[in-house]
């Protein structure tokens, strides 16, 4: 799955069956407390039952090993005949014997209350525990078949996209190559507009390059690569197209396992932005501190940084073109993007774990 896929699959799973399982949790609570006061009020009712056998005279022989009683006097207190409490280990009601006051007190042990209450409660539990699990796998394949439209559909368009790409890389090598024949002519060197008509083929051989990286992001093969060895590279080609920017490489030994073709396109996007952005004769500074990667420029700043990672976001506001494959490629590769910013420039932290 792409990474996007993923998130979608995660979101339905987790809605679907968070509401289901929270209503499947609330049911076997509410019918816990209901059969629970239901065995409560038999409780009762079987303290009445005994008091009416004390009353009647009737034979107590059934009831020796569970119940007791007393006889007390309440003072002519009145006492509600709704009366029933509930202690640590009995049971006990008062029920009025005559008209002189007197009270048959009863008492009952809570000990197969207890023991009925856990086995009912274990039982509760064990569906509940299998109706989630049930319902989990129900999730999963719903979460599953819910994405395939969506699976289908971008299947479709990876394939479009891989054949408009390899239709545009002739024509792409075509213009470069010229474009180098061009350079070559005394009366064209050293002009503006081919200084401009350079700059216009590497953005859309920039293009082309960020394309074809971003439709390999499902097979992604992960080495270990060295990140300064790969950060020298692109400076040494940006530096041909900005000569008047001063690159300061201080990289040590950075090794991560990543794949050297999209990590290669993340610094060239960032690189790329940081000199079509810059001041004047300014500097781009890439250096390491432990696990890190520092890139630093001296241009104007971002206005809005938590929004350049957005396609939709134009490069007059952010720091420019490609941000937003920057930002896929790192999700896919595990590494966190870092945006510093300030009128004094910008600084973009790559922190490979």
């Amino acid at each position: 799955m792409h990474t996007h896929e993923k998130q979608a699959f995660l979101k339905f799973f987790i809605t679907y069956f968070v509401s289901v399982a929270f209503l499947i949790l609330a049911a076997g609570y509410f019918y816990f407390e209901q059969t629970k006061n239901h065995y409560l009020k038999m409780e009762e009712f079987s303290l009445i039952e005994y008091a009416r056998h004390i009353k009647m005279g009737i034979s107590l022989d059934n009831y020796k090993k569970k119940y007791h009683h007393t006889f007390i006097s309440t003072n002519n207190k009145h006492i509600d005949i709704r009366n029933f409490t509930i202690n640590k280990y009995e049971f006990s009601k008062l029920l009025p014997m005559n008209r002189n006051g007197k009270y048959l007190q009863v008492f009952k042990s809570k000990k197969d209350f207890d023991n009925k209450i856990w086995s009912f409660k274990s039982r509760v539990i064990t569906v509940q525990i299998f109706l989630l699990l049930l319902f989990a796998f129900l999730s999963y394949r719903l979460a599953k078949s819910a994405l395939k439209p969506l699976q289908e559909s971008i299947h479709t368009l990876d394939k479009f996209a891989k054949d408009l790409i390899h239709d545009l890389n002739t024509p792409v090598t075509s213009i470069q190559l010229n474009m180098k024949l061009i350079e070559k002519i005394p009366q064209l060197q050293e002009t503006k507009a081919l200084q401009r008509l350079n700059k216009s083929v590497a953005s859309i051989s920039e293009l082309h390059e960020n394309l074809t990286i971003l439709l390999q992001e499902e097979t992604f093969q992960m080495t270990n690569v060295n990140v300064c060895k790969i950060a020298q590279e692109v400076v040494e080609a940006q530096s041909e197209i900005y000569p008047e920017l001063d690159f300061q490489v201080e990289c040590g030994n950075l090794k991560a396992k990543l794949n050297p073709n999209a990590v290669k396109q993340i610094l060239q996007n960032i690189i790329s932005n940081a000199c079509k952005y810059n001041s004047k004769n300014g500097f781009i500074k890439i250096y390491t501190k432990k696990d890190a990667l520092y890139i630093q420029d001296s241009g104007k700043g971002i206005k809005e940084p938590h929004k350049i990672f957005e396609r939709s976001y134009s490069m007059e506001q952010s720091s420019g073109f490609g941000l937003d494959i920057v930002k896929r490629l790192a999700l896919a590769m595990e590494i966190k993007v870092e945006v510093q910013t300030s009128e004094k420039g910008s600084r973009f932290i790559l922190h490979f774990n």
